[in-house]
């Protein structure tokens, strides 16, 4: 069979770490307004195209940050068809979703990803890692469903936009939030360490280089992150009013 043609938009760390994993099973072009990407296509041995060129494929993958979600959109709803499948990879829901809908017609199909794995946290492969998925309007779910999990070996969670975004203000909200603030704390090299030190230090390794537009993502877009960090910073204002009494 014919392998069927995906274009992606946005080639940052998490779309050069997804190509090992599609190109044996899509003929790739990838397009990046930000990026020389002639190095990337020589590694990988796929077609860098014009943005045009990109939204002729098969399925339309996004994979921009939140905040260029909107002009991404506006760049390229003249060229997408009728039919088509567009996928957006962003790590918050809600924002994204309203903004895809309010850029596309309804005959347009959209389906809203999100990979609960990165670079870091998958580099010894993705077998098993988690990846949400809000379906919009798209009759093709069941079918994107089974590549990822058949193929891919994921855990595929069907969920709402608001379900997933509340329990990312917890996921990533949180985990993200206490790792910034312990890469700020000038941690000494540490040597004797408990299981639970280990594990928090391999939170902190897994976090520590993603972007700061990522980060921002997770913390200002995600409409449930600010009850979160009220809980959390009460909290903690709570522990310390107790440890000081002690």
């Amino acid at each position: 069979m014919q392998k069927q043609k995906i274009g992606i938009i946005g080639i940052g760390a998490f779309g050069e770490f997804m190509l090992k994993h599609l190109i044996p099973y899509f003929n790739v072009s990838v397009y990046d307004r930000n990026r020389d990407l002639t190095q990337i296509a020589a590694t990988y041995n796929l077609t860098v195209d014009t943005l045009e060129g990109v939204c002729a494929s098969d399925v339309v993958v996004l994979c921009v940050p939140v905040s260029q979600l909107a002009s991404v959109a506006e760049d390229i709803k003249g060229f997408i068809r009728p039919g088509q499948l567009v996928i957006d990879l962003c790590s918050v829901k809600c924002l994204p979703i309203k903004i895809l809908q309010a850029a596309f017609p309804a005959d347009v199909e959209l389906l809203s990803l999100h990979p609960l794995f990165g670079p870091q946290s998958g580099k010894f492969g993705i077998h098993g890692m988690n990846v949400a998925l809000c379906n919009i309007n798209s009759t093709r779910a069941a079918c994107v469903t089974e590549f990822l999990t058949r193929t891919l070996g994921l855990v595929v969670h069907e969920t709402t936009p608001e379900r997933h975004d509340q329990e990312m203000a917890y996921v990533q909200g949180l985990t993200h939030m206490i790792a910034k603030i312990f890469t700020h704390m000038d941690v000494p090299e540490i040597h004797q360490k408990t299981k639970t030190y280990t594990l928090l230090d391999e939170m902190v390794e897994m976090i520590r280089y993603d972007s700061e537009e990522l980060f921002n993502a997770i913390q200002r877009d995600n409409p449930y992150v600010d009850g979160t960090k009220q809980k959390f910073f009460a909290a903690v204002r709570a522990l310390e009013e107790r440890l000081n009494k002690a």
